[in-house]
């Protein structure tokens, strides 16, 4: 059952045992005989409203509490010998959400009160026949036993909670070690593959530079690309193992992807603007990999001979944009690959927003905004 149908059905059966106890405690009061009293009528409204109120027990346990103690003391003045049996039940309701304390003390409140109630009615007697029917009314047993009741209750349902709680810890714990998991197989996949690549061009590096022969800038790139991207695995691992010992890249190794990037042919410039500030790290991390991750789609997909980088530092938010001159047409629609999706959750996750799409002057545009809170 969902939340919002939980809360219908508490509503719905509140309202269902309160007319019910009203409908109980007004009979009882029409059944009995009473001193003639011209207030004989404001003796059944609070009979019928002491049960009536308790359809806000849930939402207000001690409001509740205290006007049924009342209506209980107003209508044994008027000379109404009702029991308080709707007292009981928001007894029941406090303890059962917590308000002990609170609820002994209005009790012992009332169980002091109620005896002078009744000496102050019309009807005739004694002040021990007012402590006996005062006993009769709200008697000791049956207040023990509500409160006891929504005290075992509580604790039954906190228990269930912490169950719950812990059920959802084993199912994340499951999730992080399945996690783990899948990180180890693919670094040692994809460690191995790229380990040969940057072997084989470390080599040939090496063998071009001892004949004296020109070293092509692709394979310089292909090497560093390759010893860049075993370092990536090593942290991303380190990473979902919780060891910081390699931190992860931010904002500052941006100029690296600039450098690579010219190194495979593509002409990037960066630009900074606005009085830098210091970042959450979750938005430096996310931002640095928006840039990757967009220098990379240029690089793959766009056939581009130019890209720039434009990092903003508002106030408040921390912008990031990376334009490139490729072959993207204006007002297609671009392809939801696993990149630009994955640029998307990061972004959101962190309360920022993602613009992807074709430049009107031709080219693609990628636009990140992170909210970062007024700088210092």
């Amino acid at each position: 059952m969902s939340t919002g149908l939980r809360r219908l059905w508490a509503r719905g059966s509140g309202w269902a045992i309160a007319v019910f106890v009203a409908a109980v405690l007004l009979a009882t009061a029409l059944a009995e005989d009473h001193p003639a009293t011209d207030l004989a009528w404001l003796g059944y409204a609070l009979v019928a409203a002491s049960g009536l109120v308790l359809a806000a027990g849930r939402r207000a346990p001690i409001p509740v509490l205290a006007a049924t103690g009342l209506c209980a003391a107003g209508y044994q003045a008027i000379g109404f010998d009702v029991p308080a049996v709707a007292y009981l039940f928001a007894v029941y309701t406090a303890f059962r959400a917590g308000h002990r304390i609170v609820t002994v003390a209005v009790s012992a409140v009332l169980l002091a009160v109620l005896p002078l109630a009744i000496m102050a009615s019309p009807a005739d007697g004694s002040v021990g026949d007012a402590f006996t029917r005062a006993r009769g009314v709200l008697e000791l047993a049956w207040l023990v036993a509500a409160g006891a009741a929504g005290e075992a209750l509580r604790q039954a349902e906190r228990r269930a909670d912490e169950a719950e709680r812990t059920r959802e810890e084993a199912a994340r714990l499951r999730a992080t070690e399945e996690r783990l998991h899948i990180a180890r197989e693919l670094h040692d996949s994809l460690t191995h593959q790229i380990s040969i690549i940057k072997v084989q061009s470390g080599v040939a590096v090496h063998l071009a530079r001892k004949r004296g022969e020109h070293v092509p800038e692709a394979l310089l790139a292909i090497r560093d690309a390759a010893r860049e991207a075993n370092r990536e695995l090593r942290a991303t691992l380190d990473t979902l193992r919780d060891d910081a010992r390699i931190p992860p890249h931010g904002l500052d190794h941006v100029p690296e992807l600039v450098e690579r990037a010219r190194g495979i042919g593509l002409k990037t410039t960066l630009t900074i603007e606005g009085q830098r500030h210091d970042v959450p790290v979750a938005v430096d991390r996310t931002a640095y990999r928006i840039v990757q991750e967009a220098l990379t789609n240029t690089a793959r997909h766009a056939a581009a001979e130019t890209a720039t980088i434009r990092i903003d530092y508002r106030p408040g938010t921390l912008a990031v944009r990376v334009d490139d001159d490729g072959k993207a047409v204006p007002g297609a629609a671009p392809v939801p690959g696993t990149g630009l999706l994955g640029m998307r959750e990061r972004v959101t996750a962190l309360g920022g927003r993602l613009r992807a799409e074709p430049r009107s002057e031709g080219g693609f545009s990628v636009q990140a905004e992170f909210p970062v809170g007024r700088p210092s």
